[in-house]
């Protein structure tokens, strides 16, 4: 009984961090916040200088290495994230951007279609960098457009993409801002530091679990002692 304390209290530092983490992510976000928009730079940029800034970058769209990132939820709605790269002016760079959110179609097997801006645009928004631990339900489905491209994808995972589309790319995202009209779709980000307390009643709750076995321990060991 004794083996299972270390291991609840193991799993309780375990959400205690992931706690800490958010809680980290969500002070550098407010505090970059403050700070003034920067120019989404055309050579390779530094991940950690760019986390969390709000940045401005001109471009064209490339609608044909678009992708939608399937299970997205908007008021309890499912549907997708519109991830389209944006070639900034002239160069080879790119820069994924998140447009925002579109419904699913009542068949699934069939994807909504959405308009994209042409010519030159100026978006801006929030870089952030996609996360690398996700749930993957089986391989993604073949949804393809004629040119066999990928469009429907379960998650984000930028080192792939950079791979299938073989671009230059930046190693953020764009959040579009809310009030940036450059294709933008339904937009309500998510904090850093969203559904923290859940976190931290966990940690307690697995903390509370070494405790009571450790009372239990000793209750019992107690009752055996003539």
């Amino acid at each position: 009984m004794l083996l299972l304390v270390p291991l609840f209290i193991s799993f309780g530092q375990w959400q205690w961090n992931k706690a800490s983490v958010k809680e980290d992510r969500q002070t550098l976000r407010d505090t970059r916040n403050g700070e003034s928009a920067v120019h989404m730079p055309s050579t390779p940029a530094d991940l950690e200088l760019l986390r969390y800034r709000r940045v401005v970058a001109r471009g064209s769209y490339e609608p044909e290495f678009q992708i939608l990132v399937d299970n997205r939820i908007y008021r309890e709605q499912a549907g997708y994230h519109v991830i389209t790269p944006l070639r900034l002016e002239g160069s080879e760079m790119r820069v994924l951007v998140n447009r925002g959110w579109v419904p699913a179609l009542a068949d699934h097997s069939r994807w909504p279609r959405v308009a994209t801006p042409a010519g030159v645009v100026e978006v801006s928004g929030v870089a952030t960098v996609p996360g690398t631990r996700y749930l993957m339900l089986g391989p993604d489905s073949p949804n393809a457009d004629g040119s066999g491209w990928q469009v429907v994808w379960q998650n984000l995972d930028l080192p792939r993409y950079q791979k299938v589309s073989k671009l230059s790319l930046q190693p953020v995202v764009i959040e579009l801002a809310a009030d940036s009209p450059s294709g933008g779709f339904a937009r309500e980000w998510p904090r850093p530091d969203e559904r923290i307390d859940r976190h931290i009643g966990y940690a307690f709750q697995w903390w509370g679990f070494a405790g009571a076995t450790l009372i239990i321990w000793v209750v019992v060991n107690l009752r055996r002692q003539p």
